[in-house]
């Protein structure tokens, strides 16, 4: 056991400065292991000094006993420890009988980097949580923790039957027989007959299909024979066998679990009820609503906090414009870019070169706004879709100036893109 002092209100130093409110008094922060768990208590007395008291426990039940005695002989009622897999769940079910624990993220409670210990880091939780920085997780009462594994179990089974399914399709598919295409459910009942069929002679053809036909069957026999016209090896037989063995297991299985979901569910029927009044909503999908957020709502602050913990707010990630290829460009108004209508008037450049072309910009036919003026000295008229603080701008330019070339070196400056007479921004 290590014990440490940290005056805080008697350091000079610190005198004047603006200090972090100390909202537990007495805590513990918990640095959670396979193995083992440090537990750092960090007590401030009335003087503002903090005495920090760590101790190793091991994960066993009897030690994690010794390590709730020794909370309740330091009289520390508020415990923080990071998720970290689920190595915290054993601990958490000891001490949530007889302290207030906060579970938090790893990322909330992650030390500064440097030399890394145990008890550092146990001793960072318990800094950070007296001064109540740590958002804690939701974490619901027993009974809906147990509901909840039952229904996350279930799922699974039925990801179990999926992935058989997908297996026992691809079976009938190397071997040529096309099933899928003439029955809209190759496990229902017509085509489950037939692949029972030919898995008890796999070597026997099927040249009547009578006797599989059910009232909603909508291929003829033709189709049908035409789909089971394959021929399946001995290995292939006995892999679908298993696979057919197996999903008959999943199946017993997912019911007598279903079973014990209904009678852990049955004393919140009228919270299931209320929830099945949504349309949309059936029983299973009304006991794995209430699994995963329990029936306190009380702990979620508003509607939002509700909806992002299921999973449900959309995510707002700004995604950087891309500019198009001057080939693709379309003259349509956008938010961002300005589009000016161009036509060509030959001018006299003050340049070198013989010839070029004067830009005349006139109103596009999809703008309702008043047209500008008409600049003088010059055939120019401007008008602009979006902003028209930059059209001043340029108006107010060019008024300085005296001749064409002037708004076209302004308009190169500003970085106009041309193409197919039209000046884009």
């Amino acid at each position: 056991m290590s014990i440490q002092s940290l005056p805080v209100a008697s350091n000079p130093v610190l005198r004047g400065c603006a200090m972090l409110k100390i909202v537990y008094r007495v805590c513990c922060g918990m640095d959670v292991h396979k193995s083992f768990v440090v537990a750092c208590i960090a007590a401030t007395n009335e003087q503002g000094v903090t005495t920090y008291k760590s101790k190793r426990f091991s994960t066993f039940t009897g030690d994690l006993r010794r390590c709730a005695a020794w909370l309740a002989e330091n009289n520390c009622k508020d415990v923080c420890m990071e998720s970290t897999g689920k190595y915290w769940i054993p601990i958490y079910n000891i001490l949530e009988h007889t302290c207030n624990i906060v579970l938090a993220h790893p990322k909330y409670v992650k030390a500064i980097r440097g030399k890394k210990t145990d008890k550092r880091d146990a001793k960072w939780i318990a800094d950070i949580f007296k001064h109540d920085l740590v958002a804690g997780s939701f974490i619901p009462p027993p009974d809906i923790r147990q509901l909840r594994d039952l229904v996350r179990y279930r799922w699974k089974l039925t990801n179990f039957t999926t992935g058989e399914k997908n297996r026992a399709q691809n079976c009938l598919t190397v071997s040529n027989f096309k099933l899928d295409d003439v029955f809209s459910d190759v496990f229902g009942k017509a085509a489950s007959a037939i692949t029972a069929r030919i898995l008890e002679d796999p070597t026997e053809k099927i040249t009547d299909i009578s006797g599989f036909r059910t009232k909603g069957m909508k291929a003829t026999d033709e189709q049908v024979l035409a789909a089971v016209d394959g021929e399946m090896c001995a290995e292939q037989a006995e892999k679908l066998r298993i696979i057919r063995s197996h999903m008959d297991s999943l199946e017993l299985c997912k019911l007598n679990l279903e079973s014990l979901i209904l009678s852990t569910a049955e004393k919140y029927l009228p919270q299931f009820n209320l929830v099945m009044s949504a349309p949309g909503i059936q029983s299973f999908a009304a006991i794995g609503i209430i699994s995963e957020i329990g029936v306190d709502m009380s702990v979620f602050p508003t509607s939002k906090h509700l909806c992002s913990w299921l999973g449900l707010r959309r995510k707002t990630t700004r995604v950087p414009a891309r500019r198009k290829p001057l080939e693709s460009v379309e003259p349509e108004p956008t938010s961002s870019p300005c589009w000016y209508n161009v036509r060509s008037v030959p001018f006299e450049p003050s340049c070198s070169r013989k010839s070029a072309t004067a830009i005349s910009l006139s109103k596009s036919a999809g703008d309702t706004r008043k047209p500008l003026s008409q600049l003088p000295g010059c055939s120019l008229q401007l008008s602009t879709i979006c902003s028209r603080k930059m059209s001043l701008t340029i108006l107010n330019y060019t008024g300085r100036q005296t001749g064409l070339p002037h708004i076209v070196r302004f308009l190169l400056k500003k970085q106009f893109l041309f193409f197919n007479g039209r000046v884009i921004w």
